[in-house]
């Protein structure tokens, strides 16, 4: 996996898994099995399936905190993870603390402010800067951990059902900053988004079912029936 994103920031991330299997060490049971596809376009790429059918360990393998067992996955993304529940990847107590524990680049001070001020201003917390964490809603602390991806310059963002947690309005407004970055074309952005809400189907710009280990072609949301 490339690390340097400095080379990969403003090229479109792509990520191909072929013939990958993924078994846990001393267990036959295949938890991916013979998994390929292959993600080359920007956009809301969103994964369904049933709880066991692979779906998390497929983004862990994606994200290289698991190796496969057997195959071959190709990256060239610079990758960043959302999790279900935002207290579970925020660590410091203020908003621009976090934004500043994600930036890996030496910048200016005043590079460093401005560059916060634009990734607030992305997930609609222009001026939470110096808000403390404790006082923010569940669905302002999973804005917040989009920012870190964005101030980190990630270009490929794992989903792990980001609005599990959260109300309808939230939901909304998330599903809605993911759409956005996902459009922008200055700045190539994909979002491999898992959901087990199928009203969330309808913002993807494909769909696949993740089954037995196994994914489904990728189909626009209009042709996707789910098994």
């Amino acid at each position: 996996m490339i690390k340097d994103a400095d080379t990969l920031r403003n090229r479109v991330p792509n990520i191909t898994f072929k013939d990958v299997t993924f078994s846990w060490p001393g267990k036959k049971d295949r938890v991916v099995n013979r998994c390929s596809f292959s993600i080359d376009k920007t956009g809301l790429w969103m994964i369904v399936g049933k709880n066991g059918s692979g779906k998390s360990t497929l983004l862990k393998l994606i994200n290289g905190l698991l190796k496969p067992s057997n195959g071959v996955i190709k990256s060239l993304a610079n990758v960043g993870m959302v999790f279900q529940n935002p207290d579970h990847q925020i660590l410091m107590p203020n908003c621009r603390s976090e934004l500043l524990l994600n930036i890996s680049q030496k910048l200016s001070r005043k590079d460093i402010t401005n560059k916060i001020d634009i990734v607030l201003n992305k997930v609609g917390l222009a001026g939470f800067d110096k808000r403390p964490i404790h006082t923010l809603s569940g669905g302002q602390k999973q804005r917040l951990t989009i920012a870190c991806s964005l101030i980190a310059d990630k270009n490929f963002v794992l989903m792990d059902e980001p609005t599990a947690l959260l109300d309808s309005t939230n939901q909304l407004k998330v599903l809605e900053i993911i759409k956005d970055l996902t459009r922008n074309k200055r700045n190539p952005f994909t979002a491999l988004w898992i959901t087990h809400r199928l009203e969330e189907l309808s913002y993807a710009d494909v769909v696949a079912e993740m089954k037995n280990g196994n994914l489904s072609d990728w189909q626009k949301p209009l042709n996707f029936q789910y098994n």
